[in-house]
């Protein structure tokens, strides 16, 4: 990419911020286009770190008549690397990370560069708390109008189920907010529809008693009995009761034994929100599972069940993607589980089985864009590697193992679990609410702007 001098343009959207503007040439550019999974290594001609959102008005201006390919930026974890591009502007949400707390009304406001870690911490402090994502450098914005799966989504629903209000700036620049009674139509294509109708600037969020819970995870051979169990356990159990299965590579834990680390197992992470009175009850759930490999399961604060992947998976590591729903868990999903599970290809790497009945399957197909409300789990496979070769040389595997599982899955997927080559299954993941995602796309952005993401073209 040739580097060249600031145009006047672009001396001028310098005038029009508060926030800052990296090229290639300055100092820290390489730091500022990095994003979480290392497999995007992109160059953008500008990053904008916006601290406003008279600054992110700015930028989509700037980008909109330029013709530049605009990449939103909130937590990076964008697995198909859509918070970045080549030569064009990416515009980064990092440094507007506020946070107002309304206790009473149990609600919290949060700007769009907030990760789970903020959002945790913030109504942690109230005993309050909303489903977030697993690991807490997650970003809001995109787990939330992805759809937003996490520990407490049996029991309070997904992310953006809690999404009451939101502040948007669309593709013409206009600053818009919208409730369940204002701009009404866009607030239900933000709750799963994606990036694709603007900035969220802000996200107000419905908020849950949840103070200390018990949680931690728990390890078991790598057998299909033990995945069956799990399945008829979790869908008898409390709604208070989250719990995904992991299928992986032991790690080495101090609570599992060595002659395990590294080799096939797979494991529970439980995350029980219900009364203290009850934790031998759930413990012994587990117990009844299988054998116990290893087990760490305490009573702790919310916001530390969203930490325990933190050091397993920090940013820069090499990550491919694929995801499915299921109805149930069929036996040859389990069976699945098993065999591609004996050669994941790092410790790293986990299969992830989030459980999606109770309250997310209280609200209706129609209600959000977030269309798949009939499905019992999603599933996460990832392998995760610390090098592009490797990673590139276990496309395969996961590859394989998608194709396994799809005589026993929904015909869609999760979008925030799709890769940047799964760009032909934008329309069965919406299902029927994929032709109003369409309408609105062209009544937000008709010139596509907003196309870095799984899009929908208008």
């Amino acid at each position: 990419m040739t580097v060249s001098p600031p145009t006047l343009d672009d001396q001028r959207l310098r005038g029009a911020l508060r926030g800052d503007v990296v090229e290639p040439g300055d100092p820290g550019y390489d730091e500022a286009r990095k994003v979480y999974n290392a497999m995007s290594d992109r160059r953008p001609a500008l990053v904008v770190r916006a601290v406003d959102a008279g600054d992110v008005i700015a930028t989509v201006d700037f980008a909109r008549e330029r013709g530049l390919p605009l990449a939103v930026r909130g937590g990076s974890h964008s697995v198909a690397g859509y918070g970045t591009c080549d030569d064009g502007v990416v515009l980064d949400l990092g440094r507007m990370r506020g946070i107002r707390v309304d206790p009473e009304a149990r609600t919290a406001r949060a700007q769009g560069g907030c990760t789970w870690a903020d959002l945790n911490h913030a109504t942690h402090a109230f005993g309050l708390a909303t489903t977030g994502g697993v690991v807490s450098s997650t970003g809001i914005g995109g787990l939330t109008t992805g759809g937003g799966m996490g520990h407490l989504a049996r029991r309070c629903g997904l992310a953006c189920d809690n999404l009451v209000a939101a502040d948007v700036v669309t593709a013409d620049g206009s600053f818009v907010t919208c409730t369940g009674e204002r701009n009404a139509d866009l607030l239900w294509a933000l709750r799963g529809g994606g990036g694709n109708f603007g900035v969220v600037t802000s996200f107000a969020y419905r908020l849950h008693p949840v103070e200390d819970i018990l949680g931690g995870p728990t390890f078991f051979p790598l057998d299909g009995e033990v995945i069956r169990r799990y399945r008829e356990m979790i869908g008898g159990a409390d709604e208070r009761l989250g719990a995904l299965l992991v299928v992986g590579l032991g790690p080495p834990l101090p609570f599992l034994p060595e002659r395990w680390h590294g080799r096939p197992l797979c494991g529970v992470v439980t995350c029980w929100s219900g009364p203290r009175e009850r934790d031998d009850e759930i413990r012994g759930l587990l117990a009844g599972l299988g054998p116990v490999l290893g087990q760490m399961l305490d009573r702790m604060p919310y916001p530390v069940i969203n930490t325990l992947f933190d050091e397993l998976l920090p940013a820069g590591l090499f990550h491919y993607w694929k995801g499915t729903f299921s109805r149930g868990l069929p036996d040859g999903a389990v069976d699945a589980y098993v065999e591609y599970g004996a050669s994941t290809p790092s410790i790293e790497s986990a299969t992830v089985v989030f459980p999606l009945d109770g309250a997310v399957q209280r609200v209706g197909p129609h209600d959000t864009a977030f269309a798949y409300r009939d499905v019992d789990f999603a599933t996460a496979l990832s392998p995760t590697l610390a090098t592009r070769e490797d990673c590139e040389a276990q496309k395969d595997w996961v590859r394989s193992f998608h194709a396994a599982l799809l005589p026993h899955s929904a015909e869609g997927a999760y979008v925030n679990f799709m890769d940047g080559d799964d760009q032909d299954r934008v329309r069965a993941n919406y299902l029927g609410n994929y032709d109003r995602l369409v309408e609105l796309k062209r009544r937000y952005d008709p010139g596509n702007l907003f196309r870095l993401n799984h899009n929908i073209a208008p």
